[in-house]
């Protein structure tokens, strides 16, 4: 009884959470022509109500695909129809082809965020408990308190609830999918992963672990005996499960490859806006895009994410353990967030969902890393008037997680997996107090991000530097993850496998 209460609880404060924000502005609200990311998610139920499959991807008549194309896979478009009947049932206008465009009511925003609550609830709430159930240490209040810490992460619920986006389904997806291999349920965990992949494309950031884990535990179970016969099983099932995603666009060749197009579109260049990735920050000193071809780019940025993801996944592969799995989830979405083709600044959340899955272990460092990751997309949550739910949120995340996972005093060099540093200093430094200097690094990055954050808002940029304050925020997001994606590498590859407990889990 008393777990249930906790859970309940840990739940409500996570709803409330979110829609405490949706109450706030969201993307392009009142800003014609092209409004924002709310209006593309309602112009895509309106696309996929009133026109065939065959016609969602392409540019027709009825279909400009300049005004928010569908560029998501087949499963975010069936989403789209599921809600469009919904809505038509409740108001025709919302779905009208042409009539509805810029559409913007009282009641049709709170449609739009109650299916967003409704997916929460049902996708990715679920995932997140059952996790902190079954594969947190420490008693059940410790396990609520990583639960309650994961469903408060502003990053999320500031872009699917104020920015207005569906990122929960398929991050829930991939939840269900760790945790369907945590549990040794290698075909659900298949089958969840391959929905979240046909559901947006980007979750191509955890595809490789995903691969490595099932791989190498087939390669130890032996592939000439129960380990082929359980690959068979999973690339069947994987097969299946893309053809069933993919079958109202296979009758015509013509289908899958405009949506390929769509989903991959190589025209708009290296990156947009400012991201905090390696492209646009170096862009800063050296214009690639003007002095490099789009096809050298292209095999720069594949190169170098291959390159980075490689240490890692070779490690997972010899060791395929939930830890390393974890591990692994977090070093490749980093590496695809920071040398990859065509980066959103909302990307990062995918780093953030298996950072979130390792806060019960090294607290403090996911923490930062996590209030890291929301900051660097402040340009855009200013631009959509979120200043207020994004500084509330960010504070009231930051004192609940270091109270309740009690983060500062977990911070040892044994608990923050400093032993590699430690080795590397003892010769020369043999009373460095690593744990000190760490904890000083995060109060004085807090500070950064809190001054940034003052000066783009209240101050005025020069004339001549119009854009400077995004691209310190930028910069200086950049340089934190650079630093992340070096100590989780460390990590995964440094240290030995840590607890009994997870052996037992694997």
């Amino acid at each position: 009884m008393e777990n249930l209460s906790l859970i309940s609880l840990c739940v409500l404060l996570g709803l409330t959470s979110r829609w405490a924000v949706s109450f706030h502005s969201y993307s392009g609200a009142g800003k014609p022509p092209m409004f924002g990311d709310y209006e593309a998610q309602r112009h895509w139920q309106e696309v996929t109500y009133n026109l065939p499959v065959h016609e969602w991807y392409f540019n027709t008549t009825n279909n400009d695909l300049n005004y928010w194309g569908l560029d998501y896979p087949p499963l975010t478009a069936y989403h789209s129809l599921v809600c469009a009947y919904v809505a038509k049932l409740l108001n025709p206008e919302w779905v009208e082809l042409y009539a509805s465009r810029g559409y913007e009511s009282h009641s049709h925003k709170l449609f739009m965020r109650a299916t967003v609550l409704f997916t929460d609830i049902l996708i990715y709430i679920p995932a997140v408990l059952l996790y902190c159930f079954y594969f947190c240490d420490g008693s059940s209040k410790q396990k609520v308190a990583t639960a309650l810490c994961i469903l408060l992460y502003p990053g999320l619920i500031l872009i699917d609830y104020g920015h207005f986006q569906y990122n929960s389904v398929s991050l829930g997806l991939a939840l269900w999918g760790i945790v369907g291999l945590g549990l040794g349920w290698d075909l659900f965990g298949s089958l969840a992963f391959t929905l979240a992949l046909n559901y947006k494309q980007m979750e191509l950031y955890h595809s490789l672990p995903f691969f490595c884990y099932l791989l190498g535990k087939c390669i130890k179970q032996g592939l000439t005996g129960r380990g082929f016969f359980n690959l068979a099983k999973i690339s069947l099932t994987v097969l299946v499960t893309f053809a069933l995603c993919w079958m109202p666009f296979l009758s015509d060749p013509k289908q899958p490859l405009q949506v390929l197009h769509r989903l991959f579109p190589v025209d708009r260049g290296l990156f947009e806006d400012k991201v905090a990735n390696t492209w646009c920050s170096l862009n800063v000193l050296i214009k690639i895009k003007t002095l490099l071809s789009r096809e050298t780019q292209l095999f720069l940025s594949f190169a170098l994410t291959l390159l980075f993801n490689l240490p890692s996944s070779l490690k997972l592969l010899s060791k395929p353990t939930l830890w390393q799995f974890k591990l692994a989830l977090v070093n490749s979405s980093l590496a695809f967030f920071l040398f990859s083709f065509q980066v959103h600044e909302k990307s990062i959340l995918l780093a953030a969902l298996p950072v979130c899955l390792v806060i019960n272990e090294i607290p403090l460092i996911a923490i930062w890393f996590l209030l890291t990751s929301t900051f660097s997309m402040l340009p855009l949550l200013v631009k959509d008037g979120l200043l207020l739910p994004y500084v509330v949120t960010s504070l009231a995340f930051l004192f609940l997680s270091l109270y309740l996972l009690s983060a500062l005093e977990r911070s040892t060099e044994e608990a923050l997996r400093l032993g590699f540093y430690h080795q590397l200093t003892q010769h020369w430094l043999p009373k460095l107090n690593l744990s000190r200097i760490i904890k000083w690094k995060f109060w004085f990055s807090l500070a950064a991000m809190a001054a940034v954050s003052f000066i783009s808002v209240w101050l005025e940029p020069p004339a001549k530097f119009p854009d400077l304050f995004p691209v310190l925020v930028s910069i200086l997001s950049f340089l934190h993850f650079l630093g992340f994606v070096i100590y989780f590498n460390l990590v995964q590859l440094m240290e030995p496998q840590r607890k009994k407990s997870q052996k037992k889990t694997n």
